[in-house]
């Protein structure tokens, strides 16, 4: 098959998604320490230091909420897909194991693991590849 047609059929499959860039290497728990530090009273740029991210970052965090912390929790509750178990469906799907067995494993449904897999696939190729770390910061932009 070439490349043009497997373009379409994802497209097809999927529709058409602008690829986000580069992932973050920030995850929800460097937010919740950046603004741990600000309420403590820390300067941007040293809440940014605490968290591990860098200056720029720091000051893009602060401008985007406003200057108000948004509250969020230190980790996402079991009704989302943790970033664990994003790991353990990447590396059973790599070892071509089908949804439903994945589903079984993991204690979830399989149309949860089947949404997971559309959803959150790589979208710098147009196969429907599935990475963790990827899928991970798809759901934490959403």
């Amino acid at each position: 098959m070439r490349a043009i047609e497997r373009q379409k059929r994802v497209r097809e499959y999927r529709g058409q998604i602008a690829s986000p860039g580069r992932p973050t290497i920030a995850w929800r728990e460097d937010r919740v320490r950046f603004w741990i530090a600000i309420a403590g009273g820390a300067k941007t740029v040293d809440a940014g230091i605490t968290a591990g991210v860098s200056e720029p970052v720091a000051h893009r965090w602060f401008k985007h909420a406003g200057g108000v912390n948004p509250q969020l929790p230190p980790s996402v509750s079991g009704r989302y897909i943790s970033s664990s178990e994003r790991e353990d469906i990447a590396l059973w799907r790599a070892q071509g194991e089908g949804v439903r067995q994945i589903a079984r494993r993991l204690g979830r449904s399989p149309s949860t693991i089947s949404r997971e897999l559309r959803r959150n696939a790589s979208t710098r190729t147009y196969r429907l590849e599935y990475k963790a770390s990827t899928a991970q910061w798809h759901a934490e932009r959403r």
